[in-house]
């Protein structure tokens, strides 16, 4: 008769001591080769956009590289690019921190509700919301047009930071800065707002991303910037040198906003040892104020929000309800749902070896195989599907407009989402555990499978549904690839917007608007959980 608390039939001192012969690092008894070899191969298909530009770069010539890149039409994208960037980021940046400073530190009236609707953008794609603008002003285009769309439909990536920063801030700093005879104002920006350099540093990067990465918003506007010259040239010549050099220019201009970044966020420390003792933030009051500062939110809102769901109302109030093709609407719908979960599972699964080894192994090899899974995500989606098309047509053409090769294109765009969400919950699964099933006789593969990777089903659930999200709502790559006949939300979408069927394409507008709520309800209690509220 086995005692309480026996295990395998040990007493548990004996248990105890067999769980003690279990080498600390108990993870190098794992299989490594093979998650080393599973992380690497990822890895390199990350690299593929890079190696095609390098590739393609060569295969031209020198003297033909020159001739397309230093040439009138790319230095204009370039200032186009320049001061889209100069002017939305600044912009969303004042208008991000001000929405967070009245929601998060003063006792603005209805506090909550516009702290939600200021994420709330978010559910509404980037080309819908220009859909939305250029049905009310179709007089509206060029940088203005361009530059006002982008700030209404990015700035919730600065909000949402920016926000649970301001939360985590200990108040008793600004308490010091005040006692020392500085001003509110002063108290703001020389203590308040250098604590939020990594928030303001880490949206303004991913803003700056998608302005680099986005078509549609900017073709709807009118605005030429390179993914919209790369697209036509892709779709006038098919994959010309033109398209190519573009696409190495869009590159080079990725990694100097994220060189911009790292320079401007620096190396300041921002973190105290101990934990000091926590106290409600005292929140200032408005007074007088309160009822100019709620014009803030309020047309912030009206523009963000209301613009895209009055526009959508009238145009699916005009066309009744014949515009409501259910057999079109679900198909489309389908195919939609079909590759987002494929994908999604797909991304997840790829990103499984890699949350892994940066958790129970860390090194620089790890980390170095880490970065290839992040850098293909500050890729724009057409260099990543002009890679993808480049090398089947060259190398292997049956795959060329297949669903295998759209579904790479997504797990490659959306391995980071993936890949965060699973490294945060492998860290939450205690790797005693995995030793103790070890110890009890299970190999090192079945103790990962059974136990750590069971914990982390909900994260990997999590990451499924944020990438299937994502691919909700793609654009440039599944037209580039989808294959023959392939129907999708966002691609009838945005068939009907070209013929200027407006109304046609509300429904399709209005159905990726439904499937991108749950998420941002998701980024919105996330933020707030992660701080412990």
């Amino acid at each position: 008769m086995l005692s309480t608390g026996s295990i395998n039939g040990q007493r548990p001192d004996a248990a105890a001591a067999q769980l003690a012969l279990v080498p600390h690092h108990a993870a190098r008894r794992l299989p490594f080769l093979s998650v080393f070899g599973l992380a690497g191969l990822v890895a390199l298909l990350s690299l593929l956009p890079l190696g095609f530009v390098i590739w393609v770069t060569i295969q031209t010539g020198w003297d033909t590289v020159v001739t397309l890149v230093f040439r009138a039409r790319v230095g204009e994208l370039l200032v186009n690019t320049v001061l889209l960037e100069v002017w939305t980021i600044p912009l969303s940046i004042v208008l991000a921190v001000g929405l967070a400073w009245l929601t998060e530190r003063t006792d603005l009236p209805g506090a909550r509700l516009w702290a939600w609707l200021a994420v709330a953008p978010l559910a509404v794609p980037a080309f819908v919301h220009s859909y939305a603008w250029i049905s009310i002003a179709p007089s509206l285009h060029g940088l203005f047009g361009g530059v006002l769309v982008s700030v209404l439909a990015y700035f919730p990536f600065l909000y949402l930071p920016v926000a649970a920063q301001m939360r985590r801030v200990d108040p008793a700093m600004e308490d010091v800065g005040a006692s020392l005879g500085l001003s509110p104002w002063r108290v703001f920006f020389r203590v308040l707002l250098p604590q939020l350099r990594f928030a303001i540093c880490g949206g303004s990067l991913l803003i700056g991303l998608h302005l680099l990465a986005e078509y549609g918003l900017f073709v709807m506007i009118r605005f030429d910037t390179f993914a919209t010259a790369i697209v036509d040239q892709f779709q006038s010549t098919f994959n010309g040198p033109a398209a190519n050099m573009l696409a190495g220019v869009l590159v080079l201009c990725c990694a100097g906003l994220l060189a911009l970044e790292a320079l401007i966020r620096g190396n300041e420390r921002y973190a105290r040892v101990g934990s000091g003792s926590a106290r409600p933030i005292t929140k200032y009051r408005l007074g007088w104020l309160a009822l100019p500062c709620l014009l803030i939110p309020v047309i912030t809102t009206a523009l963000a929000l209301g613009v895209p769901f009055v526009t959508l109302g009238r145009w699916l109030i005009a066309g009744g309800t014949s515009v409501w093709k259910l057999n079109e609407i679900g198909t489309a719908f389908g195919s939609t749902l079909l590759l987002a979960v494929a994908g999604a599972v797909l991304a997840t699964v790829a990103a499984t070896p890699m949350a892994w080894l940066s958790v129970r192994a860390p090194g620089r090899m790890q980390r170095a195989l880490e970065a290839c899974h992040y850098y293909v995500g500050s890729l724009p989606g057409v260099v990543v599907a002009l890679a993808l098309v480049t090398i089947t047509v060259r190398v292997v053409l049956p795959l060329y407009q297949t669903a295998a090769t759209l579904l790479l294109a997504y797990g490659l765009l959306f391995l980071p989402r993936a890949l965060v969400g699973l490294r945060a919950s492998i860290a939450q699964a205690p790797v005693e555990l995995e030793r103790a099933a070890m110890a009890l006789g299970r190999t090192p593969v079945q103790a990962v499978t059974r136990i750590t990777m069971r914990l982390a089903a909900p994260g990997a659930a999590a990451s499924v549904a944020l990438v299937a999200l994502g691919i909700t709502n793609e654009l440039t790559a599944t037209l580039m690839l989808a294959p023959n006949g392939t129907r999708t939300l966002a691609t009838e979408f945005w068939s009907l917007t070209s013929e200027i069927d407006y109304a046609a394409a509300a429904p399709y507008a209005l159905m990726m608007v439904v499937l991108s709520l749950p998420l941002t309800l998701l980024l919105h209690a996330q933020s707030k959980r992660i701080i412990g509220r």
